[in-house]
């Protein structure tokens, strides 16, 4: 029997297959041309943009010859932007030079801003915004910024607390005699009164202990001032509740806080008695405790405490307040530099 011997060719039966053309496919070059026109326009960020893959088309885009800056170039019949000389550094100068429109957005958003890597922008003046906001060149903290805002407060005259008078009142007391003899000395009578000599609060009040000695002569108080007057407990509760918080002036108030048995800071405490600038003004020696009458007299050319008829505490809480503001800026200037401990 002899071999057969069949040759069938295959080829023709197996599946077509087409091959794949060089380069990208037209879906691929859209979306590329999409990108570019985007980068373009500046809706794409630097850290947006994808990687293009190595190939013969890119690299047969970075051997060509970039021509002029910015100019576009041809490559397989469509224009694309000019290739840096390698990749690394194509990708670094995209990330160093956001789009134009973008520094323009981020300069409106932030003004007195200026990019990373670009100069300030001087103003008309050709003084830095950091300079006309009283910072050193080359930016300042908030602190910086805060103390210089302070000296110029210290330096124009005006303490702080002028610009807050609902902040300060000037508080007298008029005390009566308890004890053996009278000679301990109860609060019968507290006036407050505001920075413009507003009375806040005036009211007679009952000591804890029998009185003993009215000292009328003095304290303008009498038996009948007791009928309504106010218990300590409450009045007390009352006064303090106006003075906390408040800069509180008063002439040897050490006195006033004792009636009261309280004890204000001494920050917050300003007494005429003690302030020797005040005594300079008058003519009197500065180390002199003056009276608060020859005070008035002097600088306010106003008689006070006249009569049989005792004190006023509405009055002398009120010319203590003036006399305070004879000497206001200088004294809060003062205190600004040594400020007292409580």
């Amino acid at each position: 029997m002899s071999d057969l011997v069949i040759n069938l060719d295959t080829t023709a039966l197996g599946p077509s297959v087409k091959k794949r053309p060089e380069g990208a496919s037209a879906k691929h070059r859209h979306f590329v041309r999409r990108r570019q026109f985007l980068e373009r326009k500046g809706f794409l960020k630097p850290k947006q943009l994808p990687s293009q893959p190595p190939g013969p088309k890119r690299e047969a885009c970075q051997e060509r010859p970039m021509g002029e800056r910015g100019k576009r170039q041809k490559v397989d019949g469509r224009k694309v932007a000019p290739a840096s000389t390698s990749p690394a550094e194509g990708s670094a100068s995209r990330a160093k030079a956001p789009p134009k429109e973008n520094l323009s957005r981020a300069f409106q958003d932030t003004p007195g801003a200026s990019p990373a890597g670009a100069p300030a922008m001087p103003n008309k003046t050709g003084v830095g915004s950091a300079r006309q906001n009283g910072a050193p060149a080359g930016g300042s903290s908030l602190r910086d910024i805060s103390r210089a805002g302070l000296l110029g407060e210290y330096e124009s005259g005006l303490p702080s607390a002028s610009a807050k008078p609902s902040k300060m009142v000037a508080i007298d007391c008029e005390m009566v005699g308890t004890g053996p003899g009278g000679r301990n000395s109860d609060l019968a009578r507290c006036s407050v009164v505001g920075y413009y000599g507003d009375v806040i609060y005036d009211k007679y009040v009952r000591p804890l202990s029998p009185i003993t000695n009215y000292r009328t002569r003095w304290s303008g108080i009498r038996r009948h001032h007791m009928a309504n007057a106010v218990p300590f407990k409450v009045a007390q509760k009352e006064i303090l509740k106006i003075l906390s918080g408040k800069i509180v002036v008063g002439h040897a108030i050490h006195n006033d806080f004792k009636a009261l048995k309280y004890f204000h800071p001494k920050s917050l405490t300003r007494d005429t008695s003690k302030i020797p600038l005040l005594n300079r003004k008058a003519g009197f020696p500065e180390n002199e405790a003056a009276s608060l009458k020859r005070l008035t007299k002097q600088l306010l050319h106003r008689d006070i405490q006249l009569g049989q008829n005792g004190h006023s505490s509405v009055e002398d809480a009120r010319a203590t307040m003036e006399l305070y503001k004879v000497i206001e800026a200088e004294w809060e200037r003062h205190l600004a530099t040594t400020p007292a401990q409580d």
